[in-house]
């Protein structure tokens, strides 16, 4: 289901207010948060999907990156998680552990205990977890409250989409497949222990579903601000850019145009390709977060900078290149990179 349909879905449900409740679905936010003292405030959020690789182990570390990125995406720290599993009667019982043994290994590695979970049956296998964490009440991040003048740290390349879809008729390389399923696998702890040291953080979320182009567009609707792209300096998977170019596009990327497009303004010279990348759904995305220039600079001293290749030139993982102007309610995209010295991009080493 496409956020558009989403949204309209969402939009008229009844609902039960309370004070206390700080984070709530009218919000695009990651998750809910609920404040339970003047210290405490709980962190609630579940995600489940069904296989994108072959491998169980590795489905379900990418599957339990992807639900826990959200508690990191809000400023908070994962500390107990369900799983929640549908299993098919042909799947055989090696690889339903495999799959709970790779989720778990993700929960250890954030310091998240798995305390217990769900299992249905269902004609494909599906795995992830409810993940519940804890923020302090006024240190909450959430997707509105970036500010014009701003910088954008991207904390993972984008591409996962294009690529698992490339896969599917063995498209791309090893390197490149392997290369990509670490992205996803990797947690966003590190991004989030950074972004926990930084004060002036504005604004926050994870790039998944709804690609860059439509987790950006919200938080510009948000926060009141155009948020402009520049296509050349996307950081990309290797080979995504040679795959995009041939027209290996998955559909979740067209609703996620259809989705922004009304408020999309796309500059002369822009290239198809880079809108098709922005729009790209990813799976366990890195976090995106708008912050002031001197603060970026403080999270890229405190978080590892992975290198990558583009077209076989080794060059520093540069963010998507996003600045903050006037205040209007919109995206746009064009083909001019900035400069090296004018932004700051953040990845967590790989697992």
């Amino acid at each position: 289901m496409g956020p558009g349909a989403l949204t309209e879905i969402l939009q008229d449900l009844p609902n039960v207010k309370d004070r206390d409740l700080l984070v709530g679905y009218d919000s695009s936010d990651d998750a809910a948060v609920y404040r339970v003292s003047d210290d405490v405030a709980v962190i609630e959020t579940v995600d489940f999907f069904t296989p994108i690789v072959d491998d169980p182990y590795l489905f379900g570390q990418i599957a339990a990156a992807n639900a826990l990125s959200d508690v990191y995406a809000m400023g908070g720290e994962p500390r107990v998680a369900m799983n929640l599993l549908c299993v098919p009667n042909c799947l055989p019982k090696e690889d339903v552990r495999a799959i709970l043994e790779g989720g778990h290994s993700k929960a250890v590695e954030a310091g998240c205990v798995i305390a217990g979970g769900h299992t249905i049956q269902d004609n494909e296998p599906k795995y992830g977890l409810c993940v519940t964490g804890f923020v302090h009440p006024e240190r909450i991040l959430k997707n509105v409250g970036a500010q014009p003048g701003d910088v954008l740290v991207l904390t993972k390349p984008i591409g996962s989409g294009v690529l698992t879809t490339a896969l599917k008729a063995d498209l791309i390389s090893a390197s490149s497949r392997d290369a990509a399923y670490a992205h996803m696998a990797t947690l966003n702890k590190a991004a989030g222990d950074a972004v926990r040291q930084v004060s002036d953080v504005h604004a926050c979320t994870d790039i998944t579903g709804f690609g860059l182009l439509g987790h950006s567009f919200e938080m510009a609707e948000g926060s009141g601000v155009t948020i402009r792209l520049h296509g050349k300096a996307l950081p990309l998977m290797d080979e995504a850019l040679d795959m995009a170019g041939m027209g290996i596009i998955p559909s979740g990327a067209y609703r996620n145009m259809d989705y922004v497009k009304p408020h999309l303004s796309v500059l002369a010279g822009s290239e198809q390709v880079s809108l098709d990348l922005a729009a790209d759904p990813q799976t366990s995305g890195g976090l995106l977060i708008a912050l002031p220039r001197e603060d970026a600079e403080r999270a890229a001293r405190l978080c590892p900078v992975e290198r990558h290749r583009r077209r076989g030139t080794q060059k520093e993982h540069c963010g998507a290149r996003i600045r903050l102007t006037e205040k209007a309610r919109k995206a746009e995209l064009n083909s001019s990179p900035f400069s090296s010295a004018s932004y700051y991009t953040v990845t967590p080493s790989l697992i």
